[in-house]
């Protein structure tokens, strides 16, 4: 059983799967900095200071309206539709950048070339036969 898992554990496709998960980790933490330490703020100084991962409803009458989103979590429901926002322009980021990773990558493969034709059956070249001697005749 050792033995089995051992060759399923070093098969190519699952070394490159989790070297793909460390990176996509790593990635995720760059593009979350990337939205929360730059775009986000940049969003903010262009709305006038407005701060999405402020923004929440609250759904519990414990919470007062100037508590920051972290504390009225704690105090009752609330829904944070500013984190959802950053959540959502995180995703759109690192889809985009995939897309444009994996469209740069389609362009620097080689097309295959083109596989020969097989070769003619046995029917085909005892017909090719038959064709050469009824044109000699």
């Amino acid at each position: 059983m050792f033995e089995d898992f051992k060759k399923f554990a070093l098969k190519g496709n699952v070394v490159d799967l989790a070297v793909g998960v460390i990176i996509g980790v790593a990635f995720g933490k760059i593009v979350d900095s990337l939205v929360n330490d730059i775009i986000m703020p940049l969003i903010g100084a262009i709305t006038g200071g407005l701060d999405f991962s402020s923004h929440y409803i609250a759904l519990s009458s414990a919470i007062h309206s100037e508590m920051t989103y972290d504390e009225a979590k704690k105090v009752g429901a609330v829904i944070g539709y500013g984190q959802f926002l950053t959540v959502l322009l995180n995703f759109i980021i690192i889809a985009f950048t995939l897309f444009i990773v994996v469209r740069q990558f389609e362009r620097m493969k080689k097309p295959a070339p083109d596989a020969p034709p097989p070769p003619p059956t046995k029917s085909e070249e005892l017909l090719g036969e038959i064709r050469d001697i009824m044109k000699t005749r």
